[in-house]
């Protein structure tokens, strides 16, 4: 059975596949349970693994010519059976069929639990708020 930190070190390496493009590692990652869940930058949240499969195959369209991916800790906790990391990945790639590469950075909440085969994936939220931001702009007009 994998370790905690072998595990969040194959999902950082995952994710330079999903950055260009290729979701099968990063998905290989996730419980298969219908209580995960995921919340990226490009829709609503989603639960079950069969949305999650969805979200996150389709996140990965959006994603092409993906590099130098840096991860940023800012906090994480493991028990016996349930972890946490809260990071800040970022990285250069073309998003949503952009022609040039640019910078991308993503404030990153992933929750594991430790299941029969090893630690997986049970929830990620991701968003582009990595700085200060004006109380008015969670504001909906």
């Amino acid at each position: 059975m994998t370790g905690f930190g072998e595990a969040t070190e194959q999902y950082h390496r995952a994710l330079e596949a999903f950055i260009q493009g290729d979701p099968e590692p990063v998905l290989k990652l996730w419980s298969k349970r219908d209580d995960a869940t995921l919340a990226n930058p490009f829709g609503p949240p989603v639960r079950g693994w069969e949305a999650v499969r969805e979200a996150g195959t389709r996140a990965a369209t959006q994603i092409a010519d993906g590099e130098a991916f840096t991860v940023e800790l800012v906090s994480a906790y493991a028990t016996t059976d349930l972890a946490y990391e809260l990071e800040i990945h970022r990285f250069r790639a073309r998003t949503g069929g952009a022609g040039e590469v640019a910078p991308v950075s993503l404030r990153v909440t992933t929750i594991y639990r430790r299941e029969n085969d090893g630690w997986r994936i049970v929830h990620r939220h991701a968003d582009p708020i990595t700085g200060e931001r004006p109380v008015e702009s969670v504001a909906q007009s």
